[in-house]
């Protein structure tokens, strides 16, 4: 699971940012200040950094530099100000990318998945070739056994529970379909109306982990629709 530092001292906006970044399968711990931000990147390393230029003790322009004495982070900047030389510091510090004050959390999490395609390329996915005794209901990457009631992922038996399991096999069915939350409930759970559209969020980031953990980026092949749902896309 990719790990973001995130440093924002707005908590509405930190708020937003955790839970779209966490739905879509990344670790994030949040820091306030700048010196908090720069004590926690000595004690673990992280894949990406989010900085708030306009930070309460020092700017996020401040920690992109002391943070690049040590390390090469890739940085994604936020700011309220869309000033060019503010820019151009920034870039020039070694920022990776800069985003203007207000943004939708879903821009931000395609910034951040550009930035680490760039910065940790992977091979593209490939479907494994189709053998003549494939398990029916195959279709590419993800491989469905229905006497067995297994998913499968590049050959390797996902470990899911019976209610991962049917919110996938409902995705599986018709990918490139959008499925609306309340939709993969009334699917998934004998008793939607026991439970939230958090439960489908929760058990979504669960699935995507465990695709992660068959193959970097298969936690890709579910995509948000944010606003709308999930879908599966092969």
């Amino acid at each position: 699971m990719p790990s973001v530092l995130l440093v924002e001292d707005e908590p509405a906006i930190a708020d937003t940012l955790i839970y779209a970044l966490e739905t879509e399968c990344f670790e994030v711990v949040h820091a306030l200040t700048g010196i908090d931000a720069l004590t926690t990147a000595t004690n673990r390393s992280f894949d990406l950094a989010i900085l708030d230029i306009g930070l309460p003790d020092m700017t996020g322009l401040e920690v992109c530099r002391r943070l690049r004495e040590t390390t090469s982070i890739p940085v994604l900047f936020l700011t309220a100000r869309d000033g060019e030389v503010d820019r151009i510091l920034g870039l020039e510090l070694g920022g990776d990318d800069y985003v203007t004050k207000p943004f939708s959390p879903r821009e931000i999490v395609a910034r951040v998945r550009a930035i680490l395609r760039r910065s940790h390329p992977q091979p593209p996915l490939q479907p494994p070739l189709q053998q003549a005794n494939s398990a029916p209901g195959s279709r590419g990457i993800l491989h469905h056994d229905p006497s067995a009631m297994r998913i499968h992922c590049h050959g390797e038996t996902l470990d899911l529970t019976a209610h991962e399991y049917k919110l996938l096999l409902v995705l599986l069915e018709k990918p490139g379909r959008v499925f609306t939350r309340d939709q993969l409930l009334e699917h998934a759970w004998q008793d939607p109306g026991a439970v939230t559209d958090r439960t489908v969020d929760a058990h979504v980031k669960s699935i995507r982990a465990k695709l992660r953990g068959v193959r970097l980026g298969a936690e890709e092949l579910i995509q948000t629709r944010r606003g709308l749902g999930y879908l599966l896309s092969l």
